[in-house]
């Protein structure tokens, strides 16, 4: 069995009880949020397993998905101290980072004090996202790389655990600003929120039309979340597993002798896609139940971590071929 290095080895018998435990809260958690958010299992897996794994979610869709309703519902059953903001073309770095102001003693003394914006929360959501400008954009990226911003020359660090799940809105692109491709890698995954199926609309239109709707619950709290990230760090990895992830984010890169990548893509993804396959794997594995990720993992989880990694040369889009298309045939060429 392979290891990622630098982590810490458990022994088998303690690491079953962990993974043991940490399963029976996962299903308390997965059966909290689906007192609120009614089928979408994709979406919901997807969206906690990047928390699970420790890292930042993109969740794009059509309006009226219930997009903003699951991070605000996943914040109350996993116990964070959450924060929204909403973005908007006149939206300043200021507004989400915090801004110094000047205060005067009763001597007249006069000096600064900084006041936290809405960043300093354990998770925070950024509601359509592309709606702000470059600049405002920039500000989210040194938090989620880094977990410290600078204002003035000084280091504020955030809170742990830290996580952002952003909304992007696909269709609406008047006034808005794509995200730069330096910010969309710091995303672990990308999660596509499609519209629910029948049985689920009949559900919401049901139980969301009355006088009262069912409050999800806090199930963990963030100490205990970060118990299970790191729980899923220290899972062994297969040398199978790690060679499939590496042959997959490769493959996606022109000039790698793939040939569809090289008739279709005009960049692919970097290392920190491969990261982020291994640590979504082994979450992926353990919110299945099992003590190790398998290939399986790997390509399950193809496309929510390379889709917003890659661009498509210009010849591509004009035949109609999606990022999608493109990762699908990879991994079909990897199952082989």
């Amino acid at each position: 069995m392979g290891m990622m290095a630098g982590a810490d080895v458990l022994d088998e018998k303690t690491m079953i009880a962990a993974a043991e435990k940490a399963l029976a809260d996962i299903a308390t958690i997965r059966q909290e949020v689906s007192k609120a958010i009614f089928g979408q299992e994709a979406v919901v897996e997807s969206t906690l397993l990047a928390v699970l794994s420790g890292g930042h979610a993109l969740l794009v869709g059509v309006p009226g998905l219930a997009k903003t309703r699951l991070v605000t519902t996943l914040g109350t059953v996993l116990g964070l101290d959450a924060n929204r903001i909403q973005f908007t073309p006149d939206l300043m770095p200021s507004d989400i980072l915090g801004t110094e102001v000047m205060d005067q003693d009763e001597n007249g003394r006069r000096s600064f004090r900084f006041v936290k914006g809405p960043v300093f929360a354990q998770l925070l959501m950024a509601d359509e996202i592309n709606r702000a400008s470059p600049r405002t954009q920039s500000a989210l990226l040194q938090s989620m790389q880094e977990y410290h911003i600078t204002v003035a020359g000084q280091r504020y660090d955030l809170p742990a655990p830290f996580h952002v799940l952003a909304t992007q809105n696909p269709l609406e692109q008047e006034g808005t600003y794509p995200l730069p491709e330096a910010q969309l890698d710091r995303f672990l995954l990308q999660v596509d929120v499609g519209y629910p199926d029948l049985a689920a609309e009949r559900r919401i239109l049901l139980e969301t039309t009355g006088i009262s709707e069912t409050q999800p619950s806090a199930v963990i709290h963030a100490a205990r979340l970060q118990e299970i990230q790191r729980l899923i760090r220290q899972m062994p990895v297969p040398d199978g597993v790690v060679d499939a992830i590496l042959s997959l984010v490769r493959s996606a890169r022109p000039g790698e002798g793939n040939d569809l990548t090289d008739r279709h893509v005009a960049w692919g993804p970097g290392p920190r896609a491969g990261q982020s396959l291994m640590l979504a794997a082994r979450a992926r594995a353990l919110y299945h139940g099992r003590l190790a990720p398998s290939i399986d993992d790997v390509h399950a989880l193809a496309g929510p971590v390379l889709q917003h990694r890659m661009a498509l040369t210009f010849a591509a889009r004009a035949e109609g071929i999606s990022v999608r298309d493109v990762i699908s045939g990879l991994v079909k060429d990897a199952r082989k």
